[in-house]
């Protein structure tokens, strides 16, 4: 037995239904419903066979990738060998120096390998933005916080974020890699007021004069930038 649809609404409610259903089907999907008629097979032959696409690491204008070696080699005294400088650490106070894997003037972010020896301090600075940290050797932690961080240890360090990195007098090296979005801000521990701070860009600098004092060339932090 058969039911036809009479009623003009129903009809109109059935067809906006069914072209729902074809808008939504995945592209993937709906590009295989097509009609048996417009389908036409052609012989196949070696002539004919499709091409297969070329494969690309990436679309044109991307940017390369950073590849930087030989990051766990924390005390690298090799400068015959440009992968294992040790002028490639910018030195930045007596005890604390970094190593720049990424710098991200289009973003606005760093990432850096921060060294200590013999222990420190960074001063009480407020971040404007996320920062991401994985210890690598050695210990650390913040003042404000009562966590330390030993090898292994993820943190996870929110905007408005306000503390001071202190690495223990008995560490003989401290190494985390941080992935620092926007400024650092240095505050005043007495009056709370902002004193300096650091970005991608004046961090960037540093690397740039620490390269071309110690006669790598100001450029060489430029394979750095993206």
């Amino acid at each position: 037995m058969h039911h036809h649809i009479h009623n003009p609404r129903h009809q109109c409610l059935l067809l906006t239904c069914i072209c729902l259903l074809v808008a939504l089907l995945p592209s993937n999907v709906a590009s295989f419903v097509i009609p048996s008629s417009r389908v036409h097979q052609q012989p196949s032959s070696s002539s004919q066979r499709p091409r297969s696409p070329v494969l690309t690491s990436a679309p044109e204008g991307a940017l390369p990738d950073i590849v930087v070696p030989a990051i766990f080699d924390f005390n690298i005294t090799d400068a015959a060998n440009d992968n294992s400088d040790p002028r490639v650490w910018v030195p930045q106070t007596d005890c604390l120096s970094f190593r720049p894997l990424c710098f991200c003037t289009s973003q606005g972010y760093y990432v850096n390998l921060l060294k200590f020896k013999g222990g420190g301090i960074l001063g009480r600075h407020r971040h404007s933005s996320p920062v991401h940290a994985l210890t690598l050797k050695g210990s650390w932690g913040y003042r404000e916080h009562d966590w330390h961080a030993t090898p292994g240890t993820y943190v996870f360090e929110p905007p408005g974020e306000t503390h001071t990195l202190i690495v223990d007098e008995d560490c003989e090296e401290m190494v985390a890699m941080f992935h620092v979005t926007g400024s650092l801000l240095y505050v005043s521990e007495e009056s709370g007021d902002i004193i300096g701070f650091d970005d991608v860009f004046s961090k960037l600098e540093k690397a740039r004069d620490w390269y071309e004092e110690c006669g790598l060339g100001r450029d060489y932090a430029n394979q750095f930038v993206r």
